[in-house]
């Protein structure tokens, strides 16, 4: 697994010098977290970027040498260093209000010890920042000023850059689905992450709200690319604390509307929930695939009767699902994430499956026969023909001659037939009632 032949640049540089502004910039959109807080980014978030005519794979990390707290300064440190490792250009940002700290000669430092090419961005040089330039010559490199928040002196930047992006001609991965995992605090997300990269790629804790934001890496498998965004932990409304977890929140919600299939984790050993219920019904009606995972499972097994329990909570918890995708892994162990992408392409092609008007109707007119609408109002209801105006998800229309007429059991029936037929697989179905006459 990898990023294809891109070239990888990562953003180093301590805590608060504007790496995550400077990353969204770039990217075209707000996908990292910005505060004026240090230390809010603490995973590396990637993004294949394109410049002209151009493309490179860019990576945010965490401010370096910089958390309070040892357990993720630690941590974090370790994943910036990893992605030093992994970079083929390093993007040094440093602050031009606060001047070279020590913290930057330590930082310095370490990038010439890997030989790796670097550029030494200067951020925050509007106003009085750019009184403080000359400091910088210090460092001994060639320098460049930027304003990431005023958006000033990017394109010069991105200039110097150019020669070491890739030309987008090269034969790339196959596009594949964005995949969105979603749950609860503590259930497994970036676990999971770990276990498809196979190795520590998001810091992972016992303590709830480890990851603060979504956090996008890119995956390839079997010739295809993958975006999977890990989420926060999504708590019930009432016990959502104001500022960094509400906006993550906020976060995972947003990203819910970019993924075309969703990993809906749940804790096999605590059991579902009626918060796992919401979250379900939130993916459903923003109209993506979803696959439900029942993660610890090698805990269910141990259990006397502890699948039975399971089985039975999902009938429970999601009646409202008629053809839920369930699969059990331990992400912790790496046991089912080699079927996991098997499961993700299915609903994805189902999500963008299209069938054309002829089968659908010999499809509909068989299942008429089989099982016809009941009367209304002591008039029969008839359903002239059926066609799919829409995928992503499937979106179907029905002419009739009494819209009224039709319930939502027999609607219900249609689409489980749908689904068995044409392979709808853990995708919403959306079918729009039309009224027409028989002419």
């Amino acid at each position: 697994m990898g990023v294809g032949k891109r070239p990888v640049f990562a953003i180093i540089g301590r805590p608060n010098v504007g790496k995550s502004t400077l990353f969204n910039k770039l990217v075209g959109r707000r996908q990292a977290i910005v505060q004026d807080e240090p230390g809010i980014t603490r995973d590396r978030n990637e993004a294949l970027c394109h410049y002209r005519d151009r493309e490179y794979i860019l990576v945010d990390t965490g401010g370096m040498l910089g958390e309070e707290d040892a357990f993720f300064s630690a941590s974090v440190q370790k994943q910036s260093e990893k992605a030093i490792a992994d970079a083929d250009v390093i993007l040094f940002v440093l602050d031009a209000l606060e001047g070279v700290t020590p913290v930057d000669e330590a930082v310095q430092n370490l990038l010439r010890k890997s030989e790796k090419p670097v550029f030494h961005i200067i951020n925050k040089t509007e106003g009085r920042g750019a009184a403080r330039l000359e400091e910088f010559y210090t460092l001994g490199a060639e320098l460049y000023p930027i304003s990431s928040e005023h958006n000033t002196g990017l394109s010069d930047m991105l200039d110097v850059l150019y020669p070491h992006f890739c030309p987008a001609e090269h034969e790339a991965p196959k596009e594949g689905p964005t995949v969105v995992l979603l749950g609860r605090p503590n259930v497994g997300k970036s676990t999971l992450i770990n276990a498809v990269l196979k190795e520590e790629r998001i810091l992972t804790s016992e303590r709830a709200g480890t990851t603060r934001d979504t956090i996008d890496v890119l995956v390839t498998h079997a010739g295809k690319d993958y975006l999977f965004i890990d989420t926060a932990g999504i708590r019930r409304r009432g016990k959502v604390v104001w500022g960094v977890e509400q906006y993550s929140v906020s976060r995972a919600q947003s990203a819910i509307k970019r993924a075309n299939v969703v990993l809906l984790l749940v804790d096999g050993n605590e059991g579902i929930t009626e918060q796992d219920t919401k979250l379900a019904g939130m993916v459903l009606e923003a109209g993506r695939g979803l696959i439900l995972l029942v993660n610890k499972s090698d805990l269910v097994k141990k259990k006397e009767g502890g699948e039975k329990e399971i089985e039975q909570q999902l009938l429970r918890r999601f009646p409202f699902v008629s053809d839920l995708q369930t699969m059990y892994i331990s992400a912790m162990e790496g046991k089912g994430v080699s079927r996991l992408f098997r499961k993700i392409d299915k609903v994805f092609e189902g999500y963008h499956t299209r069938v054309t008007t002829g089968d659908l109707n010999r499809f509909f007119e068989k299942i008429l026969g089989m099982n016809p609408p009941s009367p209304y109002r002591g008039k029969p209801v008839h359903l002239y023909y059926i066609t799919q105006t829409g995928t992503a998800p499937p979106n179907f229309v029905i002419f009739t001659n009494a819209p009224k007429g039709v319930p939502e059991n027999y609607l219900r029936y249609i689409q489980n037939q749908l689904r068995r037929a044409f392979g709808f697989l853990g995708v919403p179905i959306r079918i729009k009632l039309k009224e027409r006459s028989r002419r």
